[in-house]
C-alpha cells in the first residue's frame, strides 16, 4: 500500500478509482513538486534497504528488491508526462521543469550509488551459478548493464560531470518539446475570400469554418496541426497559399523568436557526445546503438546505404512522374516541397482514381472504432466494453476495459482522439502502469493512445483518411504490445524492449488496411451505408506502391540526418541547415527550401526518445513485412498465425531478446525480401 503523505495531496492517497487510475479532476499542477520530491526520498529509503542489507547480494534481494524500488515515483511521474503532452498548460510545463532535474537526479543517485553497484556486481559475476529463469537472466542483464551505461563505473569526479550532462539534457529535452508545441500553436491561417478555397473539399472548408468560428473570426482557419495543414497541402490550388503553409510548419522553431531551438539542438548533441565520451565511446550513436538489434553505427550505416540503395531508382523515377505529370497539366514552375502533396494526390486520383477524399466518407471515426477493436477480437480474442465510470483527463477521452477469452480484465485502455491547444502534435501510446506480477497476480496495464485525426463538423461526423486509418492501427499495434504483455517484471514488460523491435507490432497492424477482406468488412459509406465498390478497393491495393521510393528516400534522409548528428567526435558549433543537407543529401530528392530546418522541429531525435534510432522506422518494416508476409501465406485472419504473435512477440515484451523472439514467430531469420517486394522497387 502505498504510503500517504497528506491527504491534501491526491498524488500521495489512495486511489479509490477504477483499477486504481489517477484522478485526473482532483489533481492541480501544483501537487506534482511535492509529491514527486515525497516519492523520490521514499525511492532513496528503499535503495538504502538494499544497500544495508548484510546478507550476501542475491537475485531477490538486489535485483528483484532494485526492481520494486521506486514504485510510488513509478505512479506519478507518467501522470505529469502524459499530461504535458495530451493536455497541457502553463502550470503543467513549468511543473514538469521542475520535476526534470529531480528524477533525472534520482536516477543518477541510484546509478551511481558505489554500494549498489557493488551488490548488483556481485549478482552479476555469479550469475552462472544461480539458476536464472531466462527472465530474470534478461533482468539482471538489463540493470547491470544500465547501471555500468549510468555512470557506475566512473570515478567521483566523472560522476558530478555525468550528473551535471544528464542533469541539462533532460531539461533542453523538455524545453525542445515546449517550443515545438508553442509555434505549432502560434501560426494561423485566416482566409476570408471563397476563392482561396479553390480545390479543398467541403469537409476540409467546413472544418476550417469552424475553426475560425471557435476562435471567434469569421471566415476559414488553417492551422499547423495535422488535419488541418495535410489535406491543404494536398488540396489547395492556391500555390502561394500552399507555399505560406509548408514555410510557417518547416520553420517551426527555427524563426529567431524565444521558441527557436537552434542552440537546443546544438547543446544537445553536445552534451550526448560529452555524455558518450565520459562512459569511453567514440560518439552517442556507439553508446546508444550497444544495445540495441543494429549493435555498432556501421551496421545502421550499412542499413540505410543497402535501403538507399534499392529505394534511389523508384524514388527518382517518382520525382521524375510527378514532375512531368505537372508539367503536362500545364504547371511551368520548378517543381517545390509545397507543390509535391497536391501534385502527387493529383496524379494518384489519375491513375487510380482514389484519393483521401474519395475513401474519408467511407472511414466515419465510430466506424474505424469498431473495426481497428474488432480486428483485435477476431485475432486475439480480446473484447473491449466501454467503462464511463473510469476517471479521465480530458471528456473527449473514451475507455475501455479490454477482457481476454476467459472474461477477466487484462488491460484498460483510452482513446484520445482529436487536436486540442494542449496536445502535442502527431500520434503516440503510452500508458499510465505498466504491466507486472506481484504476489503471483498480473496488475493490468492503462494504456493510452493520443491522437489528432479530422474532427466532426455541424455538417458531418468525424470522417477520416485512409492515412488516419492507418495512423490509427500503427499506434493501436503499440497498445496491444501494452495491453497483452505478461512479462514478471515491470521494466520488461509490454513496449520496454529495445528501440529497433518496438515498431515491428506497430507497423505490423498497418498492412491490415491495404487488405480487402477487411475492408469489405466493415467500412461503408456514412450516409448511404454502401460498402467500398470493389473498384475502389482493387485501385487502394494497386496505389500501395504508389511514390513508395520517393516515401522510402525521405525516410532514409531522417535516419541518415539522424546518425550524422550521432556519430559527432567533436563538439558541433557549426552551421545546422549546412550540416542538415550534407547529411541528408544522398536522399534528398527536391530542391532545398531556404530558412527551413528540420533538426529543429524533429522532435523524435531531440525530444522523444529516438536518438541514434531514426533508422528503427525501416529496421521494423523489413521485420512487420517478412512478419505480416506468414498471414499472406495462412490467411490474414489465421487464428494459429495471430495466436503465434500474440504468445511470441506481444506477450513477451522484452523478457527475451528481440531476434530470438521474431524467430520464434517466423521459424527464421528476417528476410528483407518481403519488403522489397511490398514497396515494389523490383519491378
Amino acid at each position: 500500500m502505498t504510503e500517504i503523505l497528506s491527504t491534501d495531496n491526491p498524488l500521495l492517497r489512495q486511489w479509490n478509482t477504477p483499477f486504481n487510475i489517477a484522478p485526473f479532476s482532483e489533481i492541480r499542477a501544483s501537487d506534482f513538486k511535492p509529491a514527486i520530491e515525497y516519492a523520490i526520498a521514499k525511492a532513496l529509503k528503499e535503495i538504502d534497504a538494499i544497500t544495508a542489507d548484510t546478507s550476501e547480494p542475491d537475485f531477490r534481494n538486489t535485483v528483484e528488491a532494485l526492481e520494486k524500488a521506486g514504485d510510488l515515483i513509478n505512479r506519478i511521474t507518467p501522470v505529469l508526462f502524459n499530461l504535458n503532452s495530451a493536455e497541457t498548460s502553463p502550470e503543467l510545463q513549468a511543473a514538469a521543469q521542475e520535476a526534470a532535474p529531480l528524477l533525472t537526479g534520482l536516477a543518477n543517485d541510484i546509478s551511481l550509488n558505489t554500494e549498489l553497484f557493488k551488490r548488483l556486481k556481485a549478482v552479476w559475476n555469479n550469475r552462472e551459478n544461480m539458476n536464472l529463469t531466462r527472465e530474470e537472466q534478461i533482468l539482471l542483464d538489463r540493470k547491470y548493464k544500465s547501471f555500468v551505461r549510468g555512470g557506475a563505473s566512473l570515478s567521483d569526479e566523472e560522476k558530478e560531470q555525468f550528473r551535471a550532462i544528464t542533469t541539462e539534457l533532460s531539461m533542453l529535452s523538455l524545453q525542445f518539446e515546449e517550443n515545438l508545441l508553442a509555434e505549432t500553436n502560434d501560426f494561423e491561417m485566416l482566409l476570408t475570400n471563397p476563392d482561396d478555397l479553390a480545390g479543398l473539399p467541403d469537409g476540409i472548408r467546413e472544418a476550417a469554418a469552424e475553426e475560425a468560428k471557435e476562435r471567434g473570426k469569421e471566415g476559414w482557419l488553417f492551422t499547423l496541426h495535422f488535419p488541418s495543414y495535410i489535406p491543404f497541402m494536398q488540396y489547395s490550388e492556391r500555390r502561394e497559399l500552399r507555399e505560406k503553409m509548408f514555410r510557417a510548419y518547416a520553420m517551426r522553431s527555427y524563426r529567431g523568436n524565444t521558441h527557436d531551438n537552434s542552440e537546443i539542438v546544438k547543446r544537445i548533441v553536445t552534451l550526448r557526445l560529452d555524455l558518450a565520451n565520459l562512459l569511453g565511446y567514440a560518439d552517442f550513436a556507439s553508446f546508444a546503438l550497444e544495445e540495441r538489434m543494429a549493435k555498432r553505427p556501421s551496421m545502421v550505416s550499412a542499413f540505410l546505404t543497402d535501403l538507399l540503395n534499392a529505394s534511389l531508382k523508384a524514388g527518382k523515377r517518382d520525382v521524375d512522374d510527378i514532375r512531368a505529370f505537372a508539367k503536362e497539366s500545364g504547371f511551368s514552375e520548378e517543381l517545390s516541397r509545397w507543390d509535391w502533396a497536391y501534385w502527387s494526390e493529383k496524379l494518384k486520383m489519375k491513375r487510380f482514381n482514389i484519393d483521401d477524399e474519395v475513401l474519408r466518407p467511407y472511414l466515419p471515426l465510430e466506424k474505424v472504432q469498431e473495426a481497428v477493436l474488432g480486428l483485435a477480437t477476431r485475432l486475439y480474442d480480446i473484447t473491449f466494453i466501454p467503462n464511463r465510470e473510469i476517471p479521465v483527463y480530458h471528456q473527449e477521452v473514451k475507455t475501455f476495459e479490454v477482457k481476454d477469452t476467459d472474461g477477466s480484465i487484462i488491460a484498460i485502455l483510452m482513446l484520445d482522439f482529436h487536436p486540442r491547444k494542449g496536445k502535442s502534435g502527431g500520434a503516440w501510446m503510452t500508458g499510465y502502469r505498466e504491466q507486472y506480477y506481484s504476489h503471483g497476480e498480473r496488475v493490468i496495464p492503462i494504456v493510452s493512445l493520443v491522437m489528432n485525426f479530422t474532427r466532426a463538423t455541424p455538417a458531418r461526423p468525424a470522417l477520416l483518411t485512409h492515412s488516419e486509418l492507418t495512423t490509427f492501427l500503427h499506434e493501436f499495434g503499440h497498445a496491444l504490445h501494452g495491453m497483452l504483455s505478461d512479462c514478471k517484471y515491470e521494466s520488461l514488460s509490454g513496449t520496454n524492449v529495445k528501440r529497433d523491435f518496438v515498431e515491428l507490432p506497430s507497423q505490423m497492424m498497418e498492412n491490415w488496411a491495404w487488405e480487402k477482406e477487411w475492408l469489405d468488412s466493415w467500412a461503408t459509406h456514412y450516409q448511404t451505408g454502401e460498402k467500398i465498390p470493389d473498384e475502389i478497393l482493387t485501385m487502394l491495393r494497386h496505389s500501395l506502391t504508389y511514390n513508395e521510393g520517393y516515401a522510402s528516400m525521405r525516410q532514409l534522409s531522417f535516419g541518415l540526418l539522424d546518425m550524422a548528428w550521432h556519430t559527432l567526435s567533436h563538439p558541433f558549433n557549426g552551421d545546422i541547415i549546412s550540416f542538415e543537407r550534407e547529411a541528408m543529401s544522398s536522399a534528398d530528392l527536391l530542391p532545398y527550401v531556404n530558412g527551413t530546418s528540420m533538426s529543429c522541429s524533429f522532435g523524435h531525435l531531440f525530444s522523444g526518445g529516438y536518438a541514434a534510432a531514426y533508422y528503427g522506422y525501416k529496421w521494423a518494416e523489413v521485420l512487420d513485412a517478412d512478419a505480416f508476409s506468414l498471414f499472406h501465406e495462412r490467411g490474414i485472419f489465421d487464428k494459429e498465425t495471430a495466436t503465434s504473435f500474440r504468445k511470441n512477440i506481444l506477450e513477451r515484451g522484452g523478457s527475451e531478446e528481440p531476434d530470438i523472439l521474431f524467430e520464434l514467430f517466423r521459424g527464421r531469420k528476417p528476410d528483407s525480401q518481403a519488403l522489397i517486394e511490398r514497396c515494389g522497387f523490383n519491378k
